[in-house]
């Protein structure tokens, strides 16, 4: 297994700066964010370190260049939009950009897009489902025309009051991974795994890695913290007061089962750091100093 990090927490860097900044911090590789350029509608998002847009053979030739000489590698292209939004314009200037992240991860050699499926927030699990079929098998055919995996990460996506009940996205759960999966049986589709999701969520985070470890193409490393005190107060269906994200070893997850689980089931993949712990930002120096206590801790777990 390779340790790599997201790289939208470097929002502001280069690409080059993103890529001298893993090597320097020891990373074999990065999973670059690929949003389009603009303003970004959450935090975390419309980070760009690769433009998609203007990505000739040449630009091409020298991210591999550049990536090479420093020994680090692209793990994944990664956006993250609703590209099943209720809203018809957005949702067809995200598939539209997905498709280039797409052909910009086969130009670039990487075969892996790590991205959501999306979800109309205001729609049952049923309706979404019907959404799901008839979105995304020709999104899927694509990646597999231009041989690139995409990997569905299972963040809910939900945020504020707006975002009731559904979320952003509805590829959350085992029961809603499986139903997918008999819709779009394809080998191109599959898991970036982030298990910090089944902690606020009050879920097992282990026992899918028995079921779907064939389908997990990518995994996020983030850990999540519950403040018990709160959530007596407050219950489950209020907002983030009662629960955070954390750098691994910060919260509730063993990550030594989990890495020792995927490495049983012969997972060789990349565990990509994904740092949006509020404890370690403000400065460069709190964001690198997040990013090496992070690795720190889950080398160590991988002992």
């Amino acid at each position: 297994m390779k340790l790599g990090f997201v790289s939208a927490i470097l929002d502001g860097w280069s690409f080059e700066e993103m890529i001298d900044t893993a090597r320097d911090l020891g990373f074999s590789c990065v999973e670059a964010a690929c949003w389009p350029s603009g303003k970004a509608e959450r935090r975390y998002a419309g980070v760009s370190h690769i433009d998609v847009d203007g990505l000739t053979d040449e630009k091409s030739a020298y991210i591999l260049g550049y990536c090479k000489e420093r020994g680090v590698e692209l793990s994944s292209l990664a956006f993250y939009p609703n590209t099943m939004d209720e809203d018809l314009e957005k949702r067809a200037a995200n598939i539209a950009h997905l498709k280039k992240v797409i052909l910009a991860s086969e130009k670039l050699g990487v075969g892996m897009v790590t991205t959501f499926v999306g979800r109309a927030t205001h729609k049952t699990v049923e309706e979404n489902l019907e959404l799901f079929r008839e979105i995304w098998p020709p999104i899927v055919a694509f990646a597999e025309e231009h041989h690139v995996k995409v990997a569905i990460e299972n963040c809910p996506m939900w945020f504020d009051a707006t975002n009731w009940p559904g979320g952003q996205n509805l590829f959350t759960t085992p029961d809603i991974w499986r139903r997918c999966f008999e819709i779009l049986p394809s080998p191109n589709f599959g898991i970036n795994y982030d298990p910090s999701h089944f902690i606020w969520q009050q879920m097992d985070y282990i026992r899918p890695l028995y079921e779907f470890k064939d389908r997990i193409f990518h995994v996020h490393a983030k850990d999540a913290a519950i403040d018990r005190e709160q959530l007596a107060q407050t219950g489950i269906l209020t907002d983030f007061s009662w629960w955070s994200y954390r750098i691994p070893g910060r919260g509730e997850l063993d990550w030594k089962k989990l890495l020792g689980m995927l490495k049983a089931n012969g997972y060789d993949g990349t565990i990509s750091l994904e740092h949006e712990d509020a404890a370690y930002e403000g400065t460069l120096e709190a964001v690198e100093n997040g990013l090496l206590d992070g690795k720190a801790y889950l080398e160590q777990s991988m002992k």
